[in-house]
């Protein structure tokens, strides 16, 4: 067993061995080129080389050098040339601590766009540095000498003033806090409502660019407001009682109402039918109102105010029965209430249908140009034919003219 062990511990040695220049290879062998920037700085306390170059707190490089160079300091560092850096990134020197070690932080992180390349500068416009504490000191240090007794207090100002706040403010401790609470509470308001105050600011710049826009509309509207106002002003006497007469009119309506108010009512609900009724025979009353205006004006040409008569033009019938047309025109057409039958007759008997001719002949009648405006049957039957007897007597009344057509019109004084 002591002779088989050997070989086996042997080759474990040597496999030990081989993964041990294998580990060392690995980690002392480069992995790459890195890429070099330099950045200014207005201070570089607490920074050396081998400080960390990080990118959101991850490492990513180290300083390589820290350079005076008059007001400000140049640090070199690299960075991994798998890591891409914004072309446009900015450096800040990073404090975690008042005592730790110091790294610079690039930022933003890279998303898109070109990289930084080797050889970058990054200007002291693009670079931060924290406040020292020693500079806080210093800066306290001449904020106390400037009020001391050297400085603003020289004379005793200082003094005088929180004497006499002191002064001023005893026993307001109360009125102090319920302000400042006051004032928190204001400040607490906006801030949950500042989007509403943000949308009112931008309304307002809105409506002022608006008023801007039209500047000489507004000032036109400022004068005339301005003469309206002149002009009210001028006629307030008149207004004063304008307004006195109308509470006294508004009292006695209010009283009428009160008064009347079953009547009017009734007369409210009648004028709902009424109402109704019109709204129902809207169609016939738009008709009437298209065609009315037409009727009046023909109405108007046909009226002759010479004769007092209505001028139409119409298709006359019975041209061929002259006795017939002459009876319609003296007594009124057949078959209405102003007719004469007993005249027809008579007239058809003296005048055969197609015998004489109603222009011409007629007028050449003896003795009918003689024939008065009011006259009887017999008379017509010796005018015309005198040896015709007459079997009874009728009155005729030939129709005149109405000059009032109907009383519509007035009457002419003679």
């Amino acid at each position: 067993m002591k002779h088989g062990t050997k070989p086996i511990l042997g080759k474990v040695v040597a496999a030990l061995v081989v993964v041990g220049l294998v580990a060392a290879a690995f980690v002392w062998w480069p992995r790459g080129d890195k890429v070099t920037v330099t950045g200014d700085f207005a201070r570089a306390v607490g920074l050396f080389p081998g400080s960390d170059v990080r990118v959101l707190g991850v490492h990513v490089g180290k300083v390589t050098a820290v350079e005076p160079r008059g007001e400000i300091v140049r640090v070199t560092f690299e960075v991994d040339e798998d890591v891409k850096i914004p072309a446009e990134a900015k450096a800040a020197v990073v404090a975690p601590s008042l005592v730790s070690d110091r790294y610079v932080q690039l930022l933003p992180a890279y998303t898109s766009g070109p990289v930084m390349h080797d050889g970058a500068k990054i200007p002291r416009e693009r670079t931060a540095v924290p406040v020292e504490l020693d500079r806080i000191s210093q800066t306290l240090d001449d904020l106390m000498v400037a009020l001391g007794p050297e400085g603003a207090n020289k004379e005793g100002a200082l003094t005088r003033v929180l004497d006499t706040s002191a002064r001023n403010l005893k026993g307001n401790g109360q009125n102090l806090h319920d302000m400042n609470r006051g004032l928190s509470q204001a400040v607490q308001t906006f801030a949950e409502g500042r989007g509403d105050l943000f949308s009112t600011v931008k309304n307002l710049e809105t409506f002022t660019g608006m008023l801007a826009t039209n500047d000489e509309q507004v000032r036109r509207l400022n004068t005339d407001l301005s003469k309206v106002s002149d002009q009210l002003d001028g006629e307030r006497d008149d207004l004063q009682n304008a307004l006195k007469n109308l509470a006294v009119a508004l009292n006695e309506i209010s009283s009428f109402v009160k008064d009347n108010r079953t009547v009017l009512t009734k007369d409210v609900e009648q004028l709902t039918g009424l109402t109704t009724a019109v709204a129902a025979k809207r169609d016939a009353l738009a008709q009437t109102l298209d065609n009315a205006p037409v009727a009046l004006s023909n109405l108007q040409l046909a009226y002759n105010p010479s004769s007092g008569t209505l001028d139409t033009r119409t298709n006359i019938q019975g041209l061929d029965d002259p006795a017939l047309l002459l009876c319609s025109l003296l007594t009124g057409p057949t078959g209405t209430g102003n007719s004469n039958p007993n005249l027809c007759t008579l007239l058809q008997g003296l005048i055969p249908k197609g015998g004489i001719p109603i222009i011409g002949g007629l007028l050449n009648l003896p003795g009918l140009s003689a024939l008065p405006s009011a006259f009887t049957v017999p008379q017509v039957a010796a005018a015309v034919a005198p040896k015709a007897p007459a079997k009874e007597t009728v009155d005729v009344t030939i129709r005149g003219a109405d000059a009032t057509l109907g009383g519509l019109l007035p009457k002419e004084k003679p």
